[in-house]
């Protein structure tokens, strides 16, 4: 059990750090040099390191802070550790690699080309780092504190709030480096959405497969199934809509690496089986993760991240 804890907050801290240096590099290689102001403290940080050029990561710093102490007295102490610690690593990556690079990046900036590209790779990068330090129960603060207060004392929806924060920031940036700019920076945030929900929600998890097949020689195929990879499987009754012959369908997931000799050993029972393989999101139960490990693990991530009101 206790190798087992040890493990887990290994592999959350790796997915903090990682995370985080991800988002940093992001935010300081592309986004900043391309003053792409796409919502969030960051592109807060954008704009000020542009009008006074104060370091991007400090002013970061110094609005997280702030938003933090605020969300931990109205939502409680237990609202922050791993907070805390996402918004401070963030913030350091963010003036390591700037720092390194003097905050310009690796693109010359002579035509929109540049701005288009660093708003693409800026927006996936950024978005696969939050997704990452989000997988590890943790997050990286900022404005999304800020809407969580919008939501607590307002009728607003935290998705309406959060909306309602980015862009502001986004108007601001307009303001200051022109509409152009604001455009390329609605492309950051829809980029860096699309990759937060794809790492959060697929990241990881596809690491099954689940195999429908249709033979005459399903008993076989079951008792290989069984004994080689020791996985179960269901036989489904049917009828086939060409033949109006009743068929018997097995259906069978496995493990990613024992697809092929699913597929060998289908061959070699049935050459005439027709068979049909996708992706499983998710497999609980035996064989796989159990289904009251993955209960009590979003659970106490769900008491971890959740603000006392």
């Amino acid at each position: 059990m206790a190798n087992t804890t040890h493990k887990r907050l290994g592999l959350e801290a790796l997915y903090l750090i990682g995370g985080t240096a991800l988002a940093g590099f992001a935010v300081a290689v592309f986004i900043t040099p391309a003053k792409i102001a796409s919502g969030g403290v960051n592109g807060v940080a954008t704009i000020i390191y542009h009008l006074t050029g104060w370091d991007t990561g400090l002013v970061m710093l110094g609005i997280s802070i702030p938003l933090f102490l605020i969300g931990m007295s109205i939502f409680g102490k237990s609202y922050g550790a791993k907070s805390l610690a996402g918004t401070l690593l963030l913030s350091l990556w963010v003036s390591l690699f700037g720092q390194m690079t003097d905050y310009n990046g690796f693109l010359p900036y002579v035509d929109r080309m540049d701005t288009l590209l660093s708003a693409i790779f800026g927006g996936v990068l950024l978005g696969s780092g939050i997704g990452i330090v989000m997988r590890s129960g943790s997050n990286t603060g900022g404005t999304d504190i800020l809407a969580q207060i919008l939501s607590h004392f307002t009728p607003l929806p935290l998705g309406t709030a959060l909306f309602l924060c980015d862009a502001s920031v986004i108007v601001l940036g307009a303001v200051v480096f022109g509409l152009e700019r604001a455009l390329f920076a609605v492309i950051t945030l829809y980029l860096s959405g699309q990759m937060v929900n794809f790492v959060v929600m697929n990241l990881g998890t596809k690491y099954a497969k689940t195999a429908y097949i249709v033979s005459e020689h399903h008993e076989a195929i079951g008792k290989r199934i069984i004994s080689e990879l020791h996985h179960g499987g269901t036989l489904i009754s049917g009828v086939g809509i060409f033949t109006g012959r009743e068929r018997t369908m097995l259906l069978a997931v496995v493990h990613n690496q024992q697809i092929n000799h699913l597929t060998q050993i289908v061959h070699q029972e049935d050459p005439k089986a027709f068979m049909f393989v996708h992706e499983t999101y998710q497999a609980l139960g035996e064989g796989f993760v159990p289904m009251q490990k993955l209960i009590k693990s979003e659970e106490k991530r769900s008491k971890q991240n959740r603000p006392n009101r």
